[in-house]
């Protein structure tokens, strides 16, 4: 068990289960959420802590990496020597964190440095959830004083792959008890799972959706995402439709601009065809280069005049600010470089 992955009141019920007072469940659940190791929680007795102690997570920091623009990354050990990576953005409204969903990602996705090596294990709720607890108290914040603002499900792996944990995830996040970031300020990406993007907007959950899409046609799109194969841009685009009248949110569309892929002008005639007439919002990204996939971004100069075609098409656009591009920025490059773990 990890005791992250569960709510206050499920804490509660496991202090009775320990023949403990109910009250020592908070007492947990504020250790837990101060990012504390067990030895740290001054407010738990040795009593209640050799209870516990096979439950209580466990985690080193194996590195932290700065950028020139303030952006952190950190690769994280967790209990069983698995390697996640977590992103800091420092932004004008405050502070996101990025997290990872999954121990490598198996979708294969040819410009992403997250799938190299394919997937070795689902992360649990509370394994995502430590990434954002973490950076908290870096920043010197609390339960009382949250200083992160907003979370995006965009680091290592595939969330809706992992539907269950993220759902939980998404739940302790949200909680008024615990962080309790509005579902509004988060942000959940996915290649285009389509059956689960279904299920999130039938589970009631309200937070932006963010479709990794990178092509305007299912022949560019399948050779260089693998999912294309098992999903078509038109069903994806439906499954979107369906999440926007089920939560009034609008859709984003991120497209990582690949040097002599998908990025010409008519690429961008054709993509605002495609999506024309939908409340949506397209990021274009010139990629962050992976050296392992060969492939290339285009300049950023080429990137505003391809979004201007966007703009004029009628769809609204902008370029992604390129951020931590100088400490191994793009997800998965810094697990790689220091190994993945189990």
């Amino acid at each position: 068990m990890n005791l992250l992955d569960l709510s206050l009141n499920e804490l509660y019920d496991y202090a009775v289960k320990l023949n403990l007072p109910r009250f020592r469940g908070k007492q947990i659940f504020d250790a837990l959420y101060m990012a504390k190791s067990l030895e740290e929680a001054s407010n738990l007795s040795k009593e209640i802590k050799e209870k516990i102690k096979e439950d209580y997570p466990t985690w080193k920091i194996v590195k932290i990496l700065e950028s020139d623009d303030g952006t952190k990354k950190m690769a994280l050990s967790l209990s069983d020597g698995s390697v996640v990576e977590s992103v800091l953005l420092k932004y004008k409204y405050g502070y996101t964190v990025c997290v990872s969903t999954q121990v490598g990602c198996r979708m294969g996705c040819k410009f992403c440095a997250s799938t190299i090596g394919g997937l070795k294990r689902n992360l649990s709720a509370g394994e995502i959830l430590l990434q954002v607890l973490i950076y908290n108290r870096i920043l010197g914040g609390n339960l009382k004083d949250r200083k992160v603002t907003n979370v995006v499900l965009m680091g290592c792996g595939e969330p809706l792959d992992n539907y269950e944990n993220v759902a939980k995830f998404l739940q302790l996040i949200s909680s008024e008890s615990g962080l309790n970031i509005s579902q509004r300020n988060i942000s959940l990406s996915t290649c285009g799972i389509v059956k689960n993007i279904y299920r999130l907007a039938d589970d009631g959950f309200n937070v932006t959706l963010t479709i990794s899409l990178h092509a305007p046609t299912d022949e560019i799109r399948k050779k260089i995402m693998p999912t294309a194969n098992s999903f078509s841009i038109e069903e994806i685009l439906k499954a979107c439709d369906y999440y926007f009248s089920k939560t009034g949110r609008r859709v984003v569309f991120e497209y990582a601009l690949i040097d002599g892929v998908n990025s010409t002008a008519g690429d961008m005639h054709t993509l605002a065809k495609v999506l024309y007439g939908r409340s949506c919002h397209v990021n274009l990204i010139p990629l962050n280069s992976v050296e392992e996939q060969k492939l290339e971004g285009v300049p950023r100069k080429r990137a505003y005049y391809l979004c201007e075609v966007l703009n004029k098409d009628g769809i609204s656009a902008t370029v992604r600010r390129t951020m931590g591009e100088d400490i191994e920025g793009a997800c998965g490059q810094l697990r790689n470089k220091i190994g993945g773990g189990a």
